[in-house]
């Protein structure tokens, strides 16, 4: 009988960007289940509500069959323990994405043994794109739709129309 094979791929998604789908789309071929884990971050100012966040996500990615959104707030071996997931999938774009996550794959080791992560390699496209960046670039009322889905673009606009950048 074959294993079935659930994999998280968390991340903060504040918010999704093209490159997260990308990273998404490919980690869900290569198992049988994949979690979008949408973290709390509550040390991170986020620009958007965990709800919101999970929204976008959920919107983002409704052509993925295999794929269920769930937001979380514990410490990822527990949510992994939790959802019964032997894998954790990380996009990595450079060198310091690769010693960040390198860390946080050795901790989650100690906290969950059997918990593996796999590291995806970002595609040249979007290597240089992150939720920073874009976030940037619509705070100051710049064109961030080739980065983002239009539903997110759309959120993006409304969340700063208001705002004055000085």
């Amino acid at each position: 009988m074959k294993k079935i094979i659930t994999a998280i791929f968390p991340g903060t998604f504040d918010p999704i960007t093209n490159g997260h789908i990308d990273l998404i789309t490919r980690a869900a071929n290569l198992v049988d289940h994949l979690i979008i884990a949408v973290a709390a971050s509550p040390s991170k100012k986020t620009l958007f509500t965990l709800d919101e966040r999970v929204t976008m996500v959920s919107q983002s990615i409704v052509h993925l069959p295999k794929v269920t959104v769930l937001g979380f707030s514990q410490l990822m071996a527990d949510f992994a323990r939790e959802q019964h997931a032997s894998v954790l999938i990380r996009g990595v774009r450079n060198s310091q994405d690769f010693e960040y996550e390198k860390q946080l794959a050795e901790i989650n080791v100690q906290l969950k043994p059997d918990l593996e992560t796999l590291f995806l390699i970002a595609s040249a496209k979007y290597h240089f794109l992150s939720s920073t960046l874009v976030r940037e670039i619509a705070m100051h009322h710049g064109d961030v739709s080739s980065f983002v889905p239009s539903e997110i673009n759309v959120a993006l606009i409304k969340k700063f129309a208001d705002r004055q950048i000085y």
